[in-house]
């Protein structure tokens, strides 16, 4: 028993609205995301993106809107998540259910040649330092040379002081964001659950969802870049920021 459109579209929205409660100019973030790919891929005939932690599909239906010639392979490790993209956008990527840093895991994506970009938008927070180490290692083998990791999410600052005004910065940002019913992630969930709808996909994730990792992790931007020249990219730059809140690239 699948998801009918109208119930993907409204959790989908639902969903679109909690995260503007924790993504600062989220759209924006979105746009130098999609630039960043179409660059990656300016000589690509028929680019190949990765979408890490894509959730509902919200990056994936972006990029294919920018880049309507590329394949886009779309990776969640929540089964109710990725059933409301394969309703709601089925034709903006071929989703996978795999779980980051799991053996395996980039095998399940079954891609035929090594991706232009893979990118991600608030995601690897969720990962433990370790995990996320392998990950990184994991996405240096199998990217093509030249290709390009694209992170966008919350890096806190490295020295206190300028942790402080970023935060500041970024939740002044977000209030002005928040407009009307606006839930916040566990709202989301918590409403989620009553919908009948969703009932099989709550029970399915309850079975096949694996215990959580090791609580998420709360790495620098310096962090991430050590790790990335650890696991071989070249170099590793921030082409956008506001506050705590940035889009990391790494060469490959």
């Amino acid at each position: 028993m699948g998801v009918s459109m109208a119930t993907a579209e409204y959790w989908v929205e639902r969903w679109e609205r909690q995260q503007r409660r924790y993504a600062i100019h989220r759209e924006e973030r979105f746009t130098v995301l999609a630039d960043v790919a179409e660059y990656a891929t300016r000589d690509r005939a028929r680019p190949l993106l990765v979408d890490l932690g894509c959730g509902p599909g919200s990056l994936a239906a972006r990029l294919a809107g920018r880049l309507p010639a590329a394949e886009i392979v779309a990776v969640d490790r929540d089964p109710l998540l990725l059933e409301l993209a394969r309703t709601h956008r089925p034709d903006a990527a071929r989703y996978v259910e795999a779980v980051l840093g799991a053996e395996g895991w980039t095998d399940a994506l079954r891609l035929g040649r090594a991706p232009d970009a893979v990118l991600t938008a608030t995601a690897l927070h969720c990962l433990g330092a370790r995990t996320l180490e392998l990950t990184y290692r994991q996405l240096r083998r199998l990217l093509r040379p030249g290709g390009m990791v694209v992170n966008a999410d919350h890096f806190p600052a490295d020295a206190a002081e300028v942790s402080g005004l970023a935060a500041h910065l970024g939740d002044r940002r977000m209030a002005a964001a928040i407009e009307g019913d606006t839930p916040d992630w566990a709202a989301w969930w918590r409403e989620a659950a009553l919908d009948p709808e969703l009932a099989h996909a709550f029970e399915e994730r309850a079975r096949r969802q694996p215990p959580t990792d090791e609580g998420g992790n709360t790495l620098t931007f310096a962090d991430h870049a050590r790790l990335l020249r650890a696991a071989g990219f070249r170099s590793v730059s921030c082409v956008w920021q506001y506050g705590v809140s940035r889009v990391l690239v790494a060469f490959a």
